[in-house]
């Protein structure tokens, strides 16, 4: 039997709602993603509630409300207390998400789920891993590696890679196959045959146009608006798809040197964009290039301005603007109270990227038509002032008095007992405090002892004579004086980043001004609401730049992987059912949609089994490097050793030949390269490569084979034997290892 995986799904199955799974791996838990939705409902995680103190690790990612919101209630409410593992940007900006989203509800509501310092402790000791980076886990998950790879959704976004024993499982949902301004595309070669693959049907039933016809349909739209004497507000997330966005139009601002006014307002915009600045090692290797080559950052931004505050929007010239505001939902936040008071006017755009959560005022404009006039909720904290700030003020004092009572209270119970503790009074240097004056006044012959002070000093309870503190110094010395400890005075990074955190994150330790101006308010404060209806008559429009691999191409990614099995999650229940019958077709015969709370079985019908290699066996066994790996064909049979154990023997009888192998991976167009840096003419053409005059490679694989990559391969050389064609050959040989 192979290694045992169970899945049960805590939230997000046949439906659209957060992401939170919990697969079991040889008993080993992990918790992969620990999302909330904008409306922050505790319902949703009732699920998790019962299994989060089983949990052993948590797997974030991507760093946005959808696959880490909950992680702060779940840590400070659920008893969930495992360690968490996600890469550096999915830390980070994953901390400025939750910072802005708790900042834009308590401007708005009473919001008590969690608090700042909550969102610091969830994210203290979180372990950060960079892509492909191989952690070994320990202890209970002994001979577990946990691996993340890109993603292509977000930056940082993560497809993690789960082994033992050999076998693969694999969490990829969110990704995106396509290279973008400001990432790459997920890598397909490094998921080819997994023994399990769990993977979402959000856009199952979605196609998408190419991008470069899609990117200028987006910034047509934004200047046609704009020429209209119109303003365009862009509701986005706080730290994730709006970065290609920013990039899409400082890139078109640019290139026609355009004057309109473009706005990115969060409560932390420049931390942001300040940490962003930081992450170009995990961005597209044309930003990479481009920084090598003009030392230039591609988030060094020259035509968009950073708030933390709309009344620095308020104070903006009047004229046309885009504005770049969270929340993408609309259900808080500054894009909340701009559409407000933007909807009313006709010559105005709302321009939404990306498909908004259910229930939600965004989901609510998408719709087909849209509606004509919305309720909406207006919000905002003000300070308290005369009766109500005197009535708050009295019923402070009054907590405040009990609280004193209450502690002084304690302090004397406290006090009584320890001078009432039990003590020897056969011991002379013993005092009762009851009979100070007593003793203080005897003769010297009264048997009092008069050398001793002790009022206004009550012993512990503990201490059996009284006596002030002493510590003894165990330092080790040598020579030179006390033996000094050099780490003891370093500064740990983990304590940079804990103060840097409790302050708020950005590259200096602080909040935006802005933010940090909400918090150190300590003003009595209320929330007033008052209820409006909206007259939508603004222009409402929604483009897909969510940064997800449509239909066609998830389609043909999970024929690439070709799982052993496949689970199925997130997605509305029809395009769950699609994908389903899809896959069953042409993916693999093990296709499963589990429901909320449902565990299902996917342990591989593989066998492994674990032997040892016995020395007879290893003393002739020649090894040849590749990569970082050392490989040799093994002639063997199987044994067992003293104590039972399987082992690989050498052969009683001579071993049968075998056919050569050739191990490696030609890519052509590398080898395009090594035959011109060795003088040989080389061009493709019609998808083979022309070398020299006479001879040509052509590159075959099984078409028929699902998972196209795990097929078998051939290089083909076609011309006639001519010394061109054996120095070609012997060009190629090169490229592999002959076993």
């Amino acid at each position: 039997m192979g290694t045992s995986v169970q899945v049960t799904p805590l939230c997000g199955v046949y439906n659209e709602n957060p992401l939170s799974y919990l697969v079991s791996i040889d008993g080993f838990n992990f918790l992969i993603d620990c999302g909330w939705n904008d409306h922050f409902d505790p319902s949703l995680l009732e699920p998790l509630s019962r299994v989060a103190s089983t949990v052993d690790a948590v797997l974030l990612s991507h760093p946005d409300t959808l696959h880490l919101g909950a992680l702060p209630y779940a840590m400070k409410q659920l008893g969930l207390s495992a360690v968490v593992y996600s890469t550096e940007p999915v830390y980070r900006l994953g901390l400025l998400t939750m910072y802005d989203q708790y900042l834009s509800r308590k401007q708005v509501s009473d919001f008590d789920l969690f608090t700042l310092d909550d969102i610091d402790s969830a994210f203290q000791n979180v372990t950060r891993l960079t892509y492909a980076q191989n952690h070994h886990l320990s202890g209970k998950g002994e001979g577990i590696v946990i691996s993340p790879h890109v993603s292509g959704h977000l930056l940082g976004g993560t497809v993690w890679k789960i082994t033992k024993d050999g076998e693969d499982v694999i969490y990829a949902v969110d990704f995106n196959h396509r290279k973008e301004k400001h990432l790459n595309g997920i890598n397909q070669a490094s998921f080819v045959r997994p023994a399990v693959l769990i993977t979402d049907a959000y856009n199952a039933l979605n196609n998408q146009p190419y991008r470069r016809q899609k990117d200028k349909e987006f910034t047509d739209t934004i200047k046609k608006t704009l020429r209209s004497d119109g303003n365009v507000l862009l509701p986005v997330d706080t730290a994730g798809r709006v970065l290609e966005l920013v990039q899409i139009l400082e890139s078109c601002w640019a290139d026609e040197n355009l004057n309109y006014p473009i706005f990115f307002l969060t409560y932390v915009a420049s931390s942001t964009i300040d940490y962003v600045k930081s992450f170009l090692e995990w961005m597209s290797d044309s930003i990479a290039k481009s920084f090598e080559k003009t030392r230039e950052n591609a988030f060094t931004l020259k035509r968009i301005t950073l708030l933390v505050n709309k009344s620095e929007l308020d104070s903006a010239p009047d004229g046309p603007k885009v504005v770049l505001a969270s929340m993408a939902s609309l259900e808080a936040g500054f894009s909340h109270d701009i559409f407000v008071e933007w909807a009313t006017d006709p010559k105005n755009l709302v321009l939404f990227t990306e498909r908004a959560q259910f229930g939600t005022l965004a989901r609510m404009l998408q719709a087909d038509p849209p509606p004509k006039a919305v309720k909406v909720t207006m919000s905002k904290r003000v300070p308290l002032v005369g009766e109500e700030l005197i009535a708050y003020e009295e019923e402070q004092n009054r907590i405040r008095k009990e609280e004193a009572l209450k502690a002084s209270l304690i302090k004397e119970e406290e006090s009584k007992s320890a001078q009432g503790a039990d003590v020897s009074t056969s011991d002379p240097m013993v005092v009762d405090a009851s009979n100070t004056h007593s003793l203080l006044d005897a003769g010297p012959h009264g048997g009092g002892y008069r050398d001793m002070l002790i009022d206004g000093f009550t012993p512990p309870s503990t201490s059996v004579a009284p006596m002030f503190p002493f510590y003894e110094n165990n330092s080790d010395w040598d020579d030179f004086g006390e033996v000094i400890n050099p780490d003891d005075y370093v500064i740990k990074d983990a304590d940079m980043d804990q103060g840097a955190m409790h302050v708020g994150g950005d590259m200096d330790g602080k909040l935006d001004e802005g933010s940090a101006s909400l918090i150190h308010d300590t003003r009595p404060s209320k929330v007033v609401a008052t209820e409006l209806t909206v007259q939508v008559k603004c222009s409402l429009i929604y483009m897909d730049f969510e940064g997800r691999s449509d239909a066609r191409s998830i389609k043909s990614i999970l024929s690439h992987m070709a799982p052993l099995k496949l689970v199925l999650v997130h997605g509305t229940a029809e395009a769950t059912e699609h994908l389903k019958q899809h896959c069953l077709k042409h993916v693999c015969p093990h296709v499963y949609a589990p429901q909320i709370e449902e565990t299902i079985d996917v342990t591989s019908d593989l066998c492994a089994y674990k032997v040892q290699l016995s020395e007879k066996l290893m003393s002739n066994v020649l090894f040849k490097k590749l990569g970082d790996y050392e490989i040799a064909w093994v002639d063997s049979e199987a044994g067992k050793t003293e104590n039972g154990a399987l082992s690989l023997l050498p052969l009683s009888t001579p071993a049968p030949p075998h056919e050569s192998v050739l191990v490696g991976d030609l890519k052509m167009a590398n080898f395009k390269q090594f035959l011109s840096d060795n003088g040989v003419q080389v061009e493709f053409a019609g998808g083979a490569l022309r070398c020299g005059e006479y001879v040509t490679l052509r590159k075959v694989g099984d078409a028929s084979h699902k998972g196209g990559g795990s097929g078998t391969q051939q290089i083909v050389i076609e011309g006639p034997l001519c010394e061109d064609y054996y120095k070609i050959r012997e060009y190629l040989y090169s490229q592999f290892y002959l076993l």
